[in-house]
């Protein structure tokens, strides 16, 4: 089954699946600033576009490469600047 997820009035948006590899969302982020808390730990990817991230415990926000991936521990929260409408995978460890 294929879950739908829209956050912040839909300028975030994902479809959800998982199969015997986990459990992950393919998503799309217009740009602006958005902030997320984990309730697992995740991973996350992006496919398209550029972003700056700003993780627990970091004073500063860092950009991060297409292709390049973060990891976030359950129960914190990390904030993006979306730069440029972008496309992500977020993969639940």
């Amino acid at each position: 089954m294929i879950k739908t997820n829209r956050y912040f009035d839909g300028k975030v948006a994902s479809l959800g699946a998982e199969n015997s590899s986990g459990k992950w969302t393919l998503g799309v982020m217009l740009a602006g600033e958005y902030e997320f808390e984990t309730s697992t730990e995740e991973q996350m990817t992006l496919l398209s576009g550029r972003w700056e991230v700003r993780l627990p415990y970091s004073e500063e926000f860092t950009e991060y490469p297409v292709h390049e991936s973060f990891e976030i521990p359950a129960g914190e929260k990390f904030q993006l600047k979306v730069l440029e409408d972008s496309g992500y995978l977020c993969r639940y460890l």
